[in-house]
Protein backbone atom coordinates (compact mmCIF):
# COMPACT_ATOMS: atom_id res chain seq x y z
CA UNK A 1 0.00 0.00 0.00
CA UNK A 2 0.87 3.69 -0.65
CA UNK A 3 2.23 5.71 2.48
CA UNK A 4 -0.35 8.55 2.81
CA UNK A 5 -0.39 11.52 5.34
CA UNK A 6 -1.88 9.74 8.56
CA UNK A 7 1.18 7.35 8.58
CA UNK A 8 3.38 10.49 8.31
CA UNK A 9 5.19 11.28 12.02
CA UNK A 10 2.61 14.07 13.60
CA UNK A 11 6.15 16.41 14.04
CA UNK A 12 6.25 16.46 10.36
CA UNK A 13 3.12 17.87 9.66
CA UNK A 14 4.39 21.32 11.00
CA UNK A 15 5.30 24.40 8.79
CA UNK A 16 9.17 23.99 7.99
CA UNK A 17 11.18 27.27 8.86
CA UNK A 18 13.77 29.14 6.85
CA UNK A 19 16.31 28.06 4.79
CA UNK A 20 19.55 29.00 5.73
CA UNK A 21 20.96 25.42 6.19
CA UNK A 22 19.93 24.91 2.60
CA UNK A 23 21.90 27.99 1.85
CA UNK A 24 25.01 27.23 3.92
CA UNK A 25 25.14 23.75 2.73
CA UNK A 26 25.18 25.17 -1.04
CA UNK A 27 27.44 27.31 -0.43
CA UNK A 28 29.98 24.89 1.13
CA UNK A 29 29.32 21.95 -1.32
CA UNK A 30 29.65 24.71 -4.36
CA UNK A 31 33.06 26.55 -3.02
CA UNK A 32 34.43 23.27 -3.35
CA UNK A 33 32.07 21.72 -6.13
CA UNK A 34 31.97 23.55 -9.75
CA UNK A 35 33.25 26.46 -8.79
CA UNK A 36 36.35 24.40 -9.13
CA UNK A 37 35.74 23.76 -12.59
CA UNK A 38 35.37 27.25 -13.30
CA UNK A 39 38.20 28.06 -11.90
CA UNK A 40 40.43 25.87 -13.02
CA UNK A 41 39.62 26.44 -16.42
CA UNK A 42 40.23 30.43 -16.21
CA UNK A 43 44.00 29.99 -14.14
CA UNK A 44 45.57 28.18 -17.16
CA UNK A 45 45.14 31.07 -19.51
CA UNK A 46 47.51 33.81 -17.42
CA UNK A 47 50.51 31.56 -17.22
CA UNK A 48 50.61 30.04 -20.78
CA UNK A 49 54.17 31.86 -21.77
CA UNK A 50 55.34 31.33 -18.49
CA UNK A 51 54.91 27.29 -18.69
CA UNK A 52 55.87 27.40 -22.51
CA UNK A 53 59.20 28.95 -21.14
CA UNK A 54 59.52 26.63 -18.57
CA UNK A 55 58.83 23.16 -20.78
CA UNK A 56 61.33 24.31 -22.84
CA UNK A 57 64.05 25.12 -20.41
CA UNK A 58 63.12 21.75 -18.90
CA UNK A 59 63.98 19.84 -22.27
CA UNK A 60 67.22 21.99 -22.67
CA UNK A 61 68.51 21.35 -19.52
CA UNK A 62 67.70 17.50 -20.01
CA UNK A 63 68.97 16.84 -23.14
CA UNK A 64 71.36 19.93 -24.64
CA UNK A 65 68.90 21.38 -26.99
CA UNK A 66 66.01 23.40 -27.11
CA UNK A 67 62.44 22.54 -28.81
CA UNK A 68 60.51 24.04 -31.49
CA UNK A 69 57.94 26.58 -31.45
CA UNK A 70 55.31 23.43 -32.88
CA UNK A 71 56.88 20.59 -30.51
CA UNK A 72 56.21 23.32 -27.49
CA UNK A 73 52.73 23.76 -28.14
CA UNK A 74 52.41 20.42 -28.51
CA UNK A 75 53.01 19.64 -25.26
CA UNK A 76 51.11 22.84 -23.84
CA UNK A 77 47.97 21.03 -25.64
CA UNK A 78 48.17 18.32 -24.04
CA UNK A 79 48.56 20.00 -20.67
CA UNK A 80 45.69 22.05 -21.65
CA UNK A 81 43.69 18.95 -22.45
CA UNK A 82 44.65 16.79 -19.87
CA UNK A 83 41.94 18.96 -17.74
CA UNK A 84 39.38 17.41 -19.99
CA UNK A 85 40.55 14.12 -20.34
CA UNK A 86 40.30 13.82 -16.36
CA UNK A 87 37.50 15.65 -16.38
CA UNK A 88 36.20 12.38 -18.44
CA UNK A 89 37.51 10.22 -15.94
CA UNK A 90 36.00 12.08 -13.22
CA UNK A 91 32.56 11.72 -14.85
CA UNK A 92 32.82 7.64 -15.17
CA UNK A 93 33.43 8.11 -11.55
CA UNK A 94 31.13 10.07 -10.13
CA UNK A 95 28.27 7.25 -10.78
CA UNK A 96 29.81 4.67 -8.70
CA UNK A 97 31.17 7.20 -6.08
CA UNK A 98 27.67 8.48 -5.77
CA UNK A 99 26.48 5.27 -5.31
CA UNK A 100 28.69 4.06 -2.81
CA UNK A 101 29.51 6.76 -0.81
CA UNK A 102 26.57 8.95 -0.91
CA UNK A 103 26.52 12.80 -2.50
CA UNK A 104 28.21 14.44 0.62
CA UNK A 105 30.94 12.10 1.36
CA UNK A 106 32.10 11.62 -2.52
CA UNK A 107 32.17 15.65 -2.60
CA UNK A 108 34.51 15.52 0.71
CA UNK A 109 36.41 12.25 -0.94
CA UNK A 110 37.13 14.14 -4.09
CA UNK A 111 39.12 16.92 -2.44
CA UNK A 112 41.93 14.41 -2.44
CA UNK A 113 42.49 15.34 -6.28
CA UNK A 114 42.79 18.85 -5.96
CA UNK A 115 45.31 18.40 -2.89
CA UNK A 116 47.74 15.91 -5.05
CA UNK A 117 47.47 17.88 -8.13
CA UNK A 118 48.54 21.27 -5.67
CA UNK A 119 51.62 19.41 -4.12
CA UNK A 120 52.37 18.44 -8.09
CA UNK A 121 52.39 21.55 -9.39
CA UNK A 122 54.07 23.31 -6.42
CA UNK A 123 57.16 21.06 -6.59
CA UNK A 124 57.38 20.12 -10.67
CA UNK A 125 60.21 23.36 -10.81
CA UNK A 126 62.43 22.01 -8.01
CA UNK A 127 61.96 18.57 -9.63
CA UNK A 128 62.31 20.22 -13.32
CA UNK A 129 59.13 18.25 -14.79
CA UNK A 130 56.56 19.83 -16.76
CA UNK A 131 55.43 16.02 -16.86
CA UNK A 132 54.33 16.74 -13.35
CA UNK A 133 51.90 19.76 -14.95
CA UNK A 134 50.23 17.30 -17.41
CA UNK A 135 49.59 14.78 -14.01
CA UNK A 136 48.84 17.54 -11.97
CA UNK A 137 45.91 18.67 -14.63
CA UNK A 138 44.47 15.16 -15.45
CA UNK A 139 44.24 15.44 -11.25
CA UNK A 140 42.48 18.51 -11.53
CA UNK A 141 40.04 17.56 -14.40
CA UNK A 142 38.84 14.42 -12.28
CA UNK A 143 37.98 16.75 -9.20
CA UNK A 144 35.79 18.72 -11.61
CA UNK A 145 34.33 15.82 -13.14
CA UNK A 146 33.30 14.24 -9.98
CA UNK A 147 32.18 17.42 -8.61
CA UNK A 148 30.10 18.89 -11.95
CA UNK A 149 27.67 15.18 -11.50
CA UNK A 150 27.67 14.54 -8.04
CA UNK A 151 26.96 18.63 -6.73
CA UNK A 152 23.95 19.06 -9.12
CA UNK A 153 22.84 15.79 -8.11
CA UNK A 154 23.39 17.09 -4.46
CA UNK A 155 21.66 20.10 -4.97
CA UNK A 156 18.61 18.84 -7.08
CA UNK A 157 17.71 15.90 -4.98
CA UNK A 158 18.35 18.45 -1.64
CA UNK A 159 15.88 21.49 -2.75
CA UNK A 160 12.07 21.61 -1.94
CA UNK A 161 10.48 21.35 -5.07
CA UNK A 162 9.63 25.39 -5.42
CA UNK A 163 13.32 25.79 -5.24
CA UNK A 164 14.79 23.26 -6.79
CA UNK A 165 15.40 24.86 -10.11
CA UNK A 166 16.92 27.55 -8.60
CA UNK A 167 19.03 25.85 -6.04
CA UNK A 168 20.05 23.79 -9.08
CA UNK A 169 21.33 26.55 -10.81
CA UNK A 170 23.54 27.65 -8.28
CA UNK A 171 26.47 25.45 -9.81
CA UNK A 172 26.12 27.53 -12.89
CA UNK A 173 26.85 30.37 -10.71
CA UNK A 174 29.50 29.18 -9.38
CA UNK A 175 30.79 27.70 -11.71
CA UNK A 176 31.11 31.17 -13.50
CA UNK A 177 32.17 32.83 -9.99
CA UNK A 178 34.93 30.80 -10.45
CA UNK A 179 35.61 31.80 -13.96
CA UNK A 180 35.72 35.71 -12.91
CA UNK A 181 37.61 35.11 -9.72
CA UNK A 182 40.51 32.85 -11.54
CA UNK A 183 40.37 35.75 -13.94
CA UNK A 184 41.15 38.18 -11.10
CA UNK A 185 43.49 36.16 -9.54
CA UNK A 186 45.49 35.78 -12.45
CA UNK A 187 46.43 39.20 -13.50
CA UNK A 188 50.01 40.01 -13.63
CA UNK A 189 49.57 42.19 -10.08
CA UNK A 190 48.82 39.07 -8.49
CA UNK A 191 49.62 35.76 -9.16
CA UNK A 192 50.06 35.99 -12.68
CA UNK A 193 53.60 36.72 -13.30
CA UNK A 194 56.16 34.28 -13.95
CA UNK A 195 57.76 33.91 -10.21
CA UNK A 196 54.42 33.09 -8.78
CA UNK A 197 52.66 30.99 -11.56
CA UNK A 198 53.10 27.41 -9.34
CA UNK A 199 51.16 29.12 -7.02
CA UNK A 200 48.29 30.23 -9.36
CA UNK A 201 48.44 26.90 -10.40
CA UNK A 202 48.42 25.32 -6.59
CA UNK A 203 45.71 28.31 -5.13
CA UNK A 204 42.64 25.78 -5.96
CA UNK A 205 43.50 23.40 -3.05
CA UNK A 206 42.29 26.93 -0.41
CA UNK A 207 38.47 26.31 -2.07
CA UNK A 208 38.92 22.58 -1.53
CA UNK A 209 40.39 23.12 1.99
CA UNK A 210 37.65 24.89 3.13
CA UNK A 211 34.98 22.41 1.67
CA UNK A 212 37.02 20.10 3.53
CA UNK A 213 36.51 21.75 7.07
CA UNK A 214 32.28 22.84 6.32
CA UNK A 215 30.84 20.22 4.54
CA UNK A 216 30.95 17.78 6.81
CA UNK A 217 28.10 19.90 9.35
CA UNK A 218 25.78 19.67 6.66
CA UNK A 219 23.33 16.83 6.14
CA UNK A 220 23.14 14.24 3.62
CA UNK A 221 20.63 14.01 0.48
CA UNK A 222 17.35 12.91 2.21
CA UNK A 223 16.55 10.84 -1.16
CA UNK A 224 19.78 8.99 -0.74
CA UNK A 225 19.14 8.57 2.53
CA UNK A 226 15.63 7.07 1.74
CA UNK A 227 15.96 5.56 -1.23
CA UNK A 228 19.48 4.24 -1.98
CA UNK A 229 20.38 2.92 2.39
CA UNK A 230 16.42 2.51 2.98
CA UNK A 231 16.91 4.50 5.97
CA UNK A 232 14.02 6.83 7.15
CA UNK A 233 14.78 8.27 10.50
CA UNK A 234 18.26 9.63 8.80
CA UNK A 235 15.66 10.97 5.81
CA UNK A 236 13.53 12.57 8.01
CA UNK A 237 16.38 14.15 10.32
CA UNK A 238 18.14 15.29 6.69
CA UNK A 239 15.03 16.75 5.58
CA UNK A 240 14.08 18.55 8.91
CA UNK A 241 17.35 19.97 9.13
CA UNK A 242 17.29 21.37 5.65
CA UNK A 243 13.98 23.01 5.86
CA UNK A 244 14.95 24.55 9.28
CA UNK A 245 12.49 22.99 10.99
CA UNK A 246 10.57 19.41 10.53
CA UNK A 247 10.20 17.77 7.17
CA UNK A 248 7.31 19.26 5.45
CA UNK A 249 4.26 15.89 5.30
CA UNK A 250 3.66 16.68 1.39
CA UNK A 251 7.63 16.59 0.56
CA UNK A 252 7.59 13.70 2.91
CA UNK A 253 4.84 11.50 1.36
CA UNK A 254 6.96 12.21 -2.39
CA UNK A 255 9.47 11.02 -1.40
CA UNK A 256 8.16 7.66 0.46
CA UNK A 257 6.24 7.44 -3.20
CA UNK A 258 9.38 8.00 -5.13
CA UNK A 259 10.82 5.09 -2.53
CA UNK A 260 7.93 3.15 -3.83
CA UNK A 261 8.19 3.37 -7.63
CA UNK A 262 11.75 2.71 -6.85
CA UNK A 263 10.57 -0.99 -5.03
CA UNK A 264 7.61 -1.81 -7.70
CA UNK A 265 10.28 -1.51 -10.36
CA UNK A 266 13.38 -3.02 -8.59
CA UNK A 267 11.47 -5.80 -6.89
CA UNK A 268 12.86 -4.60 -3.25
CA UNK A 269 12.25 -2.67 -0.67
CA UNK A 270 15.67 -0.41 -1.55
CA UNK A 271 16.54 0.55 -5.07
CA UNK A 272 19.50 -0.66 -6.98
CA UNK A 273 21.22 1.90 -9.07
CA UNK A 274 21.16 1.23 -12.65
CA UNK A 275 24.05 0.86 -14.94
CA UNK A 276 24.45 3.19 -17.93
CA UNK A 277 24.42 0.23 -19.81
CA UNK A 278 21.49 -0.63 -18.49
CA UNK A 279 20.11 2.85 -18.69
CA UNK A 280 21.17 2.55 -22.90
CA UNK A 281 18.44 -0.60 -22.74
CA UNK A 282 14.88 0.88 -21.00
CA UNK A 283 13.14 2.04 -23.83
CA UNK A 284 10.64 4.04 -20.98
CA UNK A 285 13.63 6.17 -20.92
CA UNK A 286 15.01 6.54 -23.90
CA UNK A 287 13.41 9.73 -24.59
CA UNK A 288 14.80 11.31 -21.32
CA UNK A 289 17.99 9.80 -22.01
CA UNK A 290 18.41 11.24 -25.72
CA UNK A 291 17.42 14.62 -24.54
CA UNK A 292 19.45 14.74 -22.07
CA UNK A 293 22.56 13.89 -23.92
CA UNK A 294 21.65 16.38 -26.82
CA UNK A 295 21.68 19.23 -24.07
CA UNK A 296 24.91 17.56 -22.58
CA UNK A 297 27.04 17.59 -25.78
CA UNK A 298 25.49 20.70 -27.26
CA UNK A 299 26.48 22.80 -24.07
CA UNK A 300 30.11 22.22 -24.96
CA UNK A 301 30.25 22.05 -28.42
CA UNK A 302 28.24 25.39 -28.75
CA UNK A 303 31.92 26.90 -28.17
CA UNK A 304 31.56 29.09 -25.07
CA UNK A 305 33.91 27.21 -22.97
CA UNK A 306 36.67 26.98 -25.59
CA UNK A 307 36.28 30.76 -25.76
CA UNK A 308 38.08 30.64 -22.01
CA UNK A 309 41.12 28.28 -23.42
CA UNK A 310 41.73 30.36 -26.30
CA UNK A 311 40.40 33.78 -25.08
CA UNK A 312 43.74 35.85 -25.83
CA UNK A 313 43.99 34.30 -28.97
CA UNK A 314 40.36 35.42 -30.46
CA UNK A 315 40.48 38.95 -28.80
CA UNK A 316 43.45 39.37 -30.66
CA UNK A 317 42.29 38.47 -33.34
CA UNK A 318 39.41 40.87 -32.76
CA UNK A 319 42.07 43.86 -32.66
CA UNK A 320 42.41 44.51 -28.61
CA UNK A 321 45.62 45.72 -28.09
CA UNK A 322 47.79 43.07 -26.56
CA UNK A 323 48.32 44.97 -22.85
CA UNK A 324 44.59 45.37 -22.54
CA UNK A 325 43.45 41.66 -23.39
CA UNK A 326 44.16 40.47 -19.66
CA UNK A 327 41.62 43.43 -18.28
CA UNK A 328 39.15 42.30 -21.57
CA UNK A 329 39.17 38.86 -20.79
CA UNK A 330 37.93 39.18 -17.11
CA UNK A 331 34.85 41.15 -18.55
CA UNK A 332 33.64 37.88 -19.87
CA UNK A 333 33.35 36.23 -16.88
CA UNK A 334 31.63 38.88 -15.57
CA UNK A 335 29.58 38.62 -18.34
CA UNK A 336 29.01 35.17 -17.74
CA UNK A 337 28.55 35.65 -13.65
CA UNK A 338 26.33 38.32 -14.18
CA UNK A 339 23.87 36.14 -16.33
CA UNK A 340 23.71 33.13 -14.57
CA UNK A 341 22.86 34.58 -11.13
CA UNK A 342 19.88 36.75 -13.86
CA UNK A 343 18.84 33.41 -15.00
CA UNK A 344 18.65 32.02 -11.12
CA UNK A 345 16.55 34.58 -10.20
CA UNK A 346 14.07 34.11 -13.50
CA UNK A 347 14.17 30.05 -13.33
CA UNK A 348 11.21 29.41 -11.41
CA UNK A 349 9.47 32.09 -12.89
CA UNK A 350 10.23 31.31 -16.69
CA UNK A 351 10.65 27.78 -16.67
CA UNK A 352 13.67 25.56 -18.04
CA UNK A 353 12.39 24.74 -21.40
CA UNK A 354 12.38 28.60 -22.31
CA UNK A 355 15.64 29.41 -20.96
CA UNK A 356 17.62 26.88 -22.70
CA UNK A 357 16.03 27.29 -26.28
CA UNK A 358 16.23 31.11 -25.99
CA UNK A 359 19.68 30.92 -25.03
CA UNK A 360 20.55 28.52 -27.51
CA UNK A 361 18.10 31.09 -29.85
CA UNK A 362 20.19 34.25 -28.93
CA UNK A 363 23.78 32.27 -29.61
CA UNK A 364 22.64 31.75 -33.43
CA UNK A 365 22.01 35.20 -33.56
CA UNK A 366 24.99 36.78 -32.25
CA UNK A 367 26.89 33.94 -34.30
CA UNK A 368 25.35 35.66 -37.94
CA UNK A 369 26.54 39.29 -35.89
CA UNK A 370 29.89 38.41 -35.47
CA UNK A 371 30.84 36.23 -38.53
CA UNK A 372 29.21 39.52 -40.59
CA UNK A 373 31.34 41.92 -37.94
CA UNK A 374 34.58 39.38 -38.40
CA UNK A 375 34.09 39.23 -42.29
CA UNK A 376 33.87 43.27 -42.45
CA UNK A 377 36.43 44.26 -39.92
CA UNK A 378 38.91 42.03 -42.39
CA UNK A 379 37.68 44.60 -44.72
CA UNK A 380 39.05 47.50 -42.56
CA UNK A 381 35.15 48.54 -41.62
CA UNK A 382 35.57 51.35 -39.25
CA UNK A 383 34.37 50.11 -36.16
CA UNK A 384 33.84 46.29 -36.60
CA UNK A 385 36.83 44.93 -34.25
CA UNK A 386 34.19 46.95 -31.35
CA UNK A 387 31.34 45.08 -32.69
CA UNK A 388 32.95 41.98 -32.55
CA UNK A 389 33.80 42.15 -28.62
CA UNK A 390 30.22 43.00 -28.58
CA UNK A 391 29.15 40.02 -29.91
CA UNK A 392 31.52 37.91 -27.85
CA UNK A 393 29.91 39.31 -24.50
CA UNK A 394 26.59 38.56 -26.14
CA UNK A 395 27.15 35.36 -26.78
CA UNK A 396 28.75 34.45 -23.28
CA UNK A 397 25.64 36.28 -21.86
CA UNK A 398 23.19 34.16 -23.50
CA UNK A 399 25.13 30.91 -22.63
CA UNK A 400 24.93 32.08 -19.49
CA UNK A 401 20.98 33.00 -19.03
CA UNK A 402 20.31 29.29 -20.32
CA UNK A 403 22.77 26.28 -21.10
CA UNK A 404 25.14 27.09 -18.97
CA UNK A 405 22.74 25.96 -15.74
CA UNK A 406 19.63 24.40 -17.23
CA UNK A 407 21.90 21.46 -19.04
CA UNK A 408 23.30 20.40 -15.22
CA UNK A 409 19.83 20.25 -13.92
CA UNK A 410 17.96 17.80 -16.40
CA UNK A 411 19.09 14.73 -15.00
CA UNK A 412 18.28 15.24 -11.57
CA UNK A 413 14.18 16.01 -12.50
CA UNK A 414 13.65 13.60 -15.38
CA UNK A 415 15.19 10.33 -14.13
CA UNK A 416 14.20 8.65 -10.77
CA UNK A 417 17.09 8.02 -7.64
CA UNK A 418 17.76 4.36 -9.48
CA UNK A 419 18.38 5.70 -12.99
CA UNK A 420 19.95 9.49 -11.77
CA UNK A 421 23.43 8.36 -11.17
CA UNK A 422 24.19 6.67 -14.76
CA UNK A 423 22.29 9.76 -16.43
CA UNK A 424 25.20 11.64 -14.83
CA UNK A 425 27.47 9.69 -15.51
CA UNK A 426 26.55 9.44 -19.63
CA UNK A 427 25.70 13.56 -19.30
CA UNK A 428 29.61 14.28 -17.95
CA UNK A 429 30.92 11.85 -19.90
CA UNK A 430 29.50 13.28 -23.19
CA UNK A 431 30.33 16.91 -21.94
CA UNK A 432 34.37 16.21 -21.03
CA UNK A 433 34.60 14.29 -24.55
CA UNK A 434 32.80 17.39 -26.30
CA UNK A 435 35.18 19.49 -24.59
CA UNK A 436 38.10 17.47 -24.95
CA UNK A 437 37.31 17.92 -28.85
CA UNK A 438 36.60 21.30 -29.12
CA UNK A 439 39.82 21.96 -27.57
CA UNK A 440 41.82 20.52 -30.10
CA UNK A 441 40.07 21.51 -32.94
CA UNK A 442 39.22 25.31 -32.04
CA UNK A 443 43.09 26.15 -33.38
CA UNK A 444 42.61 24.66 -36.65
CA UNK A 445 39.12 25.82 -36.72
CA UNK A 446 40.09 29.00 -36.23
CA UNK A 447 42.86 28.65 -38.92
CA UNK A 448 40.88 27.03 -41.71
CA UNK A 449 37.74 29.05 -41.65
CA UNK A 450 39.12 32.45 -40.24
CA UNK A 451 36.16 35.11 -40.50
CA UNK A 452 33.66 32.03 -40.93
CA UNK A 453 35.18 30.41 -37.47
CA UNK A 454 31.73 31.05 -35.81
CA UNK A 455 29.66 28.89 -38.76
CA UNK A 456 30.09 25.51 -36.98
CA UNK A 457 29.28 27.07 -33.79
CA UNK A 458 25.87 28.37 -35.04
CA UNK A 459 24.93 24.97 -36.39
CA UNK A 460 25.08 23.46 -32.99
CA UNK A 461 23.02 25.89 -31.28
CA UNK A 462 20.91 25.71 -33.92
CA UNK A 463 19.91 22.08 -34.11
CA UNK A 464 19.94 22.26 -30.93
CA UNK A 465 17.17 24.83 -29.94
CA UNK A 466 14.78 23.19 -32.55
CA UNK A 467 15.98 19.68 -31.02
CA UNK A 468 15.19 20.50 -27.13
CA UNK A 469 12.16 22.72 -28.52
CA UNK A 470 10.53 19.55 -30.07
CA UNK A 471 11.75 16.50 -27.21
CA UNK A 472 11.45 18.64 -23.61
CA UNK A 473 8.81 19.47 -21.85
CA UNK A 474 8.43 22.33 -18.95
CA UNK A 475 9.85 20.30 -15.61
CA UNK A 476 9.60 23.48 -13.57
CA UNK A 477 7.67 22.96 -9.78
CA UNK A 478 6.57 19.55 -11.67
CA UNK A 479 6.48 15.64 -9.63
CA UNK A 480 8.96 13.42 -11.27
CA UNK A 481 5.27 11.12 -12.35
CA UNK A 482 4.20 14.75 -14.14
CA UNK A 483 7.63 15.04 -15.90
CA UNK A 484 7.67 11.71 -16.86
CA UNK A 485 3.75 11.98 -18.74
CA UNK A 486 4.95 15.07 -20.02
CA UNK A 487 7.86 12.90 -21.71
CA UNK A 488 5.39 10.57 -23.43
CA UNK A 489 2.99 13.12 -24.40
CA UNK A 490 5.61 14.76 -26.75
CA UNK A 491 6.45 10.92 -27.74
CA UNK A 492 3.03 10.32 -29.37
CA UNK A 493 4.48 7.28 -30.73
CA UNK A 494 4.43 5.79 -27.10
CA UNK A 495 1.13 7.14 -26.05
CA UNK A 496 -0.19 4.96 -28.86
CA UNK A 497 1.24 1.91 -26.91
CA UNK A 498 0.38 3.10 -23.12
CA UNK A 499 -2.81 1.61 -23.15
CA UNK A 500 -2.11 -2.32 -24.29
CA UNK A 501 1.03 -1.80 -21.37
CA UNK A 502 -1.75 -1.08 -19.08
CA UNK A 503 -3.74 -4.07 -19.34
CA UNK A 504 -1.11 -6.12 -18.45
CA UNK A 505 1.04 -6.21 -14.95
CA UNK A 506 4.32 -4.74 -15.73
CA UNK A 507 6.63 -2.39 -13.27
CA UNK A 508 5.83 0.16 -15.70
CA UNK A 509 2.40 -0.21 -14.65
CA UNK A 510 3.13 0.48 -11.10
CA UNK A 511 5.34 3.52 -12.58
CA UNK A 512 2.07 4.93 -14.06
CA UNK A 513 -0.41 4.34 -11.04
CA UNK A 514 2.24 5.77 -8.58
CA UNK A 515 2.61 8.57 -10.67
CA UNK A 516 -1.27 9.10 -10.77
CA UNK A 517 -1.33 8.88 -7.19
CA UNK A 518 1.80 11.48 -6.65
CA UNK A 519 0.35 13.93 -9.45
CA UNK A 520 -3.18 13.97 -7.19
CA UNK A 521 -1.58 14.30 -3.80
CA UNK A 522 0.36 16.98 -5.13
CA UNK A 523 -2.41 18.83 -6.81
CA UNK A 524 -5.21 18.04 -4.58
CA UNK A 525 -4.26 18.10 -1.08
CA UNK A 526 -6.76 19.10 1.37
CA UNK A 527 -5.19 20.63 5.03
CA UNK A 528 -8.49 19.53 6.95
CA UNK A 529 -7.19 15.10 6.10
CA UNK A 530 -4.09 15.82 8.40
CA UNK A 531 -6.33 16.88 11.17
CA UNK A 532 -8.78 13.81 10.52
CA UNK A 533 -5.68 11.59 10.91
CA UNK A 534 -4.11 13.11 13.89
CA UNK A 535 -7.44 12.59 15.39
Amino acid sequence: TLQSADNVPEETRKPSGNGFTLGLTVLCAAIGGTFQYGYNISIINAPTSYIQRFINDTYMERWGTGLDIPKVTLVWTLIVSAFSLGGLFGALLAGPMSVRFGRKKSLLLNNSFMFAAAVLVLTCRVAKSFEMIIIARVLVGMNSGVSMNVQPMYFGESAPKHLRGAVAFSSAVFTAFGIFLGQVVGLTELLGSEPLWPYLLASNALPALFQLLTLPWFPESPRYLLIDKGDREACLQALGRLRGGEAPVLEMEELLQEQQMSAAINSGATSSAKTPWALFKDRNLRSQLKTVMAASSAMMLCGNDSIYFYASYIFQEAGIPPEKIQYVTIGTGASELTASILSNLLIERVGRRYLLIGGYSLMSCWSIVFTVALSLQSRKVTGMAYLSMVCVFAYILSFGLGPAGVTGILPAEIFDQTARPAAYMIAGSLMWISLLLMGMLLPFIVNGLGNLCFLPFLCVCLVSAVFLGLTLPETKGKTLAQITAAFDKKNQGKMNEVPDLMTEHDPLNDRYQLGKICSFTSSTHDPDLDHKAAE
